[in-house]
């Protein structure tokens, strides 16, 4: 329990102040919003297109991957190994895998169907009726981001300095700075156009396969371990006894997956959008799979399982093992970029959600001012990595990983796939097409909303109450802010963005 008291102590702080701010901060919401005054007359493309269409589909699956890459696989991998014992945790990152695909299909329809920036901000908007649940749902998406990109901009950030020691020994407050100059230095790469923005992403690409590809060829081909060793336990295995660590370690490697939609969050900056976000999601999905679960199985092949599930730098040791100190250095400092390059990613696909909330009259106006000359979204970009770079120095690695993915799974993953089925109803009655068509609808989304709450009860009860208790406050600064406004559900409706049976 003691990796779960950071967090359970700042949401008891959030219930004890909440009462003491919610008059002023009621009044601040209320009056610093665009168009306070009014509900948003908007249709679905009420988000404005001032961003630039500059991000190819080889720069977008680029930025996809190197946000799917970050610290975690590196991290996570032997904490995966403990869960379930030997070559069995094959199976948690191909689960990882599977979850990812299918939850692909609806931002895949989502995406192509609404390419604004803000991603799931939008999509819940238009799904639950931009009028009525959907300005509820998207406020409370937009409320979570505030507090769960900073919190992924942390941990990454935390990962990267707790690797860093193994070049250098370093004490506490050390870590805190590297990790606080690691944010920094991001937000100042990011501070630029959106077509420099692109380049780098591509450079730090190839960081991320140059990296993986020497872990997979230098263990395939310096086998010490059997494969036939390695494998032979997995087919066999009974179902009870995978089950029974497959769900806390689903949701290590889960963790490792995400990123795979952060296309859809630069939906107003990807050209040809209805065929690139799809197409950059699934080339991404499978990619990676197929390096982690190569990367996987090189690691074991050369390091027995017994000793890399006790490692703290899995991938050190293992160059070590093949290569010696020297190398292993190297290979660590190969680690660290690319887990710069996912936190490069990261705030670069959340600094849009803010935005777009913004530029549609439903968060602060600050939020969507654009730089004068090179049209980026500063302010968002500036208070997200402000906010991570504190929370960098406060929190560690161990206290988010899984309370970010708690954090998550209700109202982004799970509410947006049911509003998924709601607009299909909607689009059905009034014989509009989708783009991007899933396969056997509605399968996949049905499958998604039944794994995704699977995971979110393998988080733990505790981190289902610290998701939940961050989504009931959202709620009711929502209801502050509306009922202080006359909006929704405080006046009436049009019928005609209301959700309605067909």
């Amino acid at each position: 329990m003691a990796r779960n008291t950071v967090l359970i102590r700042f949401c008891e702080l959030l219930k004890r102040l909440w009462p003491l701010a919610v008059t002023d901060v009621s009044a601040f919401i209320a009056t610093d919003l665009i168009d306070s005054t009014t509900p948003s007359t908007g249709s679905a493309t009420s988000v404005p297109d001032d961003l630039p269409r500059r991000l190819t589909l080889v720069q977008g699956t680029a930025l996809n991957m190197i946000d799917m890459v970050g610290i975690g696989p590196f991290v996570v991998l032997p904490l995966v190994i403990k869960a379930l014992g030997g070559p069995l945790f094959l199976w948690a990152w191909v689960l990882g895998a599977f979850i990812s695909l299918i939850d692909a299909f609806v931002w895949s329809e989502l995406g192509a169907a609404f390419p604004k920036a803000g991603g799931s901000y939008n999509f819940l908007k238009i799904s639950y009726g931009e009028r009525s649940w959907g300005k509820l749902l998207s406020f409370l998406y937009v409320w979570q981001t505030l507090i769960q990109a900073p919190l992924v901009l942390a941990s990454g950030a935390i990962g990267f300095s707790q690797y860093a020691s193994y070049l250098i020994p370093l004490n506490d407050w050390q870590h805190r700075a590297v990790s606080g100059g690691v944010v920094l230095l991001i937000i100042a790469l990011l501070y630029r156009k959106i077509d420099s923005v692109g380049k780098i992403g591509l450079v730090m690409w190839g960081a991320v396969l140059l990296t993986l590809g020497w872990i997979i060829v230098g263990g395939l081909t310096n086998i010490r371990i059997p494969l036939s060793e390695t494998l032979g336990s997995v087919g066999s295995v009974g179902g009870g006894i995978l089950a029974a660590g497959l769900g806390s370690a689903s949701v290590q490697t889960i963790y490792c997956y995400l990123g795979y939609y952060n296309v859809c969050h630069l939906g107003g900056e990807i050209q040809r959008p209805a065929r690139n976000i799809p197409a950059s999601m699934f080339i991404s999905i499978i990619g990676i799979a197929g390096l982690y679960l190569l990367m996987n199985i090189s690691v074991v092949s050369v390091v027995p399982w017994q000793i890399a599930q006790e490692s703290e730098f899995i991938v050190s040791t293992f160059v070590e093992t093949l290569y010696g100190p020297g190398a292993a250095r190297f290979a660590t400092v190969l680690v660290l970029l690319v887990a710069f390059s996912s936190l490069f990613a990261v705030l670069l696909g959340y600094s849009r959600v803010p935005y777009a909330a913004a530029a549609d009259g439903q968060f602060f106006r600050i939020f969507a001012k654009l730089h004068p000359t090179k049209q980026f979204p500063y302010v968002s970009l500036l208070f997200l990595g402000g906010l991570g770079f504190v929370f960098s120095l406060l929190f560690r690695l161990g206290d988010v990983i899984t309370a970010i993915l708690a954090m998550r799974i209700m109202v982004q993953f799970v509410g947006q796939a049911v509003g998924l089925l709601l607009l299909h109803r909607r689009r059905a009655a009034t014989r509009e097409n989708f783009p991007f068509r899933m396969p056997l609808y509605p399968l996949p989304v049905l499958l998604a909303i039944g794994v995704w709450l699977f995971v979110f009860y393998s988080t733990g009860l505790t981190f289902m109450r610290s998701g939940l208790t961050v989504t009931a406050v959202g709620v009711v600064a929502y209801l502050l802010s509306a009922g202080y406004r006359k909006q929704w559900p405080f006046a009436k409706t049009d019928p005609a963005s209301a959700i309605t049976s067909p």
